[in-house]
């Protein structure tokens, strides 16, 4: 009597249906949820702590400080820019010359000073947002325009359009310049973006120091050979603001324009992207949509650069390093603050160029890289170059 319950409920239990097993998480799958999971402990984590909202406070009031006071920097750079050269002009023709008036230096500004000044500050500013970008697409912080071939390109173009076509005026090489940095970008990410991974920032940067090798190499052919493309192209690989005029300015301002508006929409893509490949997937950034974005502005960005004044080094470098350790790593304030830091020490190389060596002049390429070697040699020091992740 006692044993017939049991083997009923045996019997039960073995008609009963079994369900059926949960298929196995893939590894794509599982770093997927993993990373989920660490997200939003992380961000429990954030939000529960203590004191976080007067550190959030804290790190705004720094941000806004940091804002005003590039502008105010940038400001004073405009003004010495405008008021400092071989022969010295007082404020009030400075002002004059910007309202339109004929008093004392007031053309020798408006005609001479103002169009060199508007160029700085185009140049200034792609330097510094291309050099943003390209720390964070590659998360080197040794990211730079010349990282990934785009100065090597313009020089090298800018060299044969001298000695194979016989150009001799700057409004006829910039587009060869523009039209060399472009390729040699899209080469370095072409190469880096083959095989499995795609374009990860490792072969990123590795590809682009090939491509830039391999261009050095032959823009120094071709200057060696030719006497005259090299008396020429050394004026221009200097990178110099001198001799350019207004109408040069206006014709590249519409590509900064472009690359730098790719380059500020893409910055909330760029917060995600520095946490890594795996975790960005997860969080829904397409990858490598982002990063092939973030070339187009860096390449656009380097190239108007590169065209309008050469190859000015170490902007990309020195600048995003001093906002970041104001703002953080966070590129919606990185972008924009590299960006008018960049254009404020572009002006201010400028106007000591023009200080230093009066009645002759300093080109701003070589007092950027005089300020930007120690810089360079004191993040070696400290040990700062490393893979730009949070």
């Amino acid at each position: 009597m006692t044993s017939k319950p049991v083997a009923g409920k045996a019997a039960d239990a073995d008609r009963r249906p079994v369900p059926p097993p949960r298929p196995a998480l893939g590894r794509n799958a599982t770093a997927a949820a993993a990373a989920t999971a660490t997200v939003s402990a992380a961000s429990l984590a954030t939000d529960t702590a203590p004191g976080t909202a007067t550190r959030d406070r804290n790190r705004t009031a720094t941000r806004a400080a940091l804002t005003a006071g590039l502008l105010v920097a940038l400001f004073a750079a405009v003004c010495a820019s405008l008021a400092i050269g071989t022969k010295s002009v007082p404020l009030s023709d400075v002002l004059s010359a910007i309202t339109g008036g004929t008093d004392g230096d007031a053309v020798v500004v408006r005609e001479l000073r103002m169009p060199r000044t508007f160029l700085g500050l185009i140049v200034g500013v792609a330097l510094g947002a291309a050099g943003a970008v390209a720390q964070d697409i590659t998360r080197n912080p040794l990211g730079d325009p010349g990282l990934i071939g785009i100065s090597a390109g313009g020089s090298f173009a800018v060299a044969l359009s001298i000695g194979a076509l016989g150009l001799t005026s700057p409004y006829q090489y910039i587009w060869f310049a523009f039209l060399g940095a472009a390729l040699a970008g899209l080469l370095a990410y072409a190469v880096g973006g083959t095989g499995y991974g795609g374009a990860t920032p490792a072969k990123l940067a590795l590809a682009g120091a090939a491509v830039t090798v391999l261009l050095d190499a032959g823009t120094n052919t071709l200057v060696l050979l030719d006497v005259r493309t090299l008396d020429q192209y050394r004026f221009w690989a200097v990178g110099s603001l001198a001799g350019r005029d207004s109408g040069l300015a206006l014709t590249l301002l519409p590509f900064a324009l472009v690359g730098l508006l790719l380059a500020l929409g893409l910055s909330g893509r760029l917060n995600a992207l520095a946490l890594g490949d795996d975790l960005a997937s997860s969080l829904g950034t397409k990858v490598r949509t982002t990063r092939a974005l973030g070339a187009v502005a860096v390449i656009l960005l380097a190239g108007t650069a590169v065209a309008a004044a050469g190859p000015v080094t170490f902007i990309g470098l020195v600048v995003p390093h001093i906002v970041r350790a104001f703002t953080g790593p966070d590129a919606r304030w990185l972008v924009p603050c590299s960006a008018v830091g960049g254009a404020a020490l572009v002006l201010t190389a400028d106007v000591v160029g023009r200080m230093v060596a009066r009645p002759g002049e300093l080109e701003a390429g070589v007092v950027t890289a005089l300020l930007g070697a120690p810089f360079l040699a004191l993040l070696v020091k400290r040990g700062k170059l490393k893979e730009h992740t949070r």
